[in-house]
């Protein structure tokens, strides 16, 4: 029964996501999975891979500088994935940071201002503000908090991916605050 609420309060996280984004954005992927000492042996034997070309699950991620975060399971890191949930997230004319994945390559043609972060050259920040080290800190945070529960199932992913979006955008929110949040969440599934 708990099992079953808890399921009910993700899927209302969900719903409490900003539409669009606008000003200083940073655009981010990510890999989701178990690490490869915990593998089953038969997994381990075919190689570990890192990063792109992984078996582990991708995520792509928007955060609004000094504001919120939105993230989302997708099924590849190809630009005709990602380019959508852009050009559909973000404000025609925000500044857009991103490191060089070859997928963001289109981005100042769909028209963003496009700053590139060279971490292969182990860039992680330009001097002049273009990073993209708050994403990189709420992958920190998704994963520590993800590995805090011993693992989860796959297709279970986008309702944990959902909480912890949400409770990284109420972080500063006060407990009473963010239950009136969940409970105007709930009321709005008719639950």
């Amino acid at each position: 029964m708990i099992l079953r609420a808890l399921t009910y309060v993700r899927i209302a996280f969900q719903q409490d996501v900003p539409d669009v984004f606008s000003g200083t954005v940073e655009v981010d992927e990510t890999y989701i999975g178990g690490q490869w000492k915990n593998k089953r042996l038969n997994e381990r034997s075919k190689g570990a891979k890192r990063g792109r070309g992984t078996t582990k699950t991708p995520v792509f991620g928007i955060l609004c500088r000094g504001g919120k975060v939105w993230a989302q399971v997708v099924p590849d890191v190809e630009a005709k994935t990602l380019m959508p949930l852009i050009t559909r997230r973000v404000e025609a004319g925000s500044v857009v940071c991103s490191d060089t994945w070859t997928s963001y390559t289109g981005v100042a043609a769909k028209g963003y201002v496009h700053r590139l972060v060279k971490h292969h050259k182990g860039e992680y920040s330009d001097g002049k503000g273009n990073h993209i080290n708050g994403l990189e800190g709420f992958w920190g945070y998704l994963k520590r908090r993800l590995a805090a529960k011993g693992g989860i199932r796959k297709e279970r992913l986008p309702l944990y991916l959902a909480e912890y979006v949400w409770r990284y955008n109420q972080r500063n929110d006060s407990i009473v605050m963010q239950k009136k949040l969940i409970m105007k969440q709930l009321e709005r599934l008719h639950i």
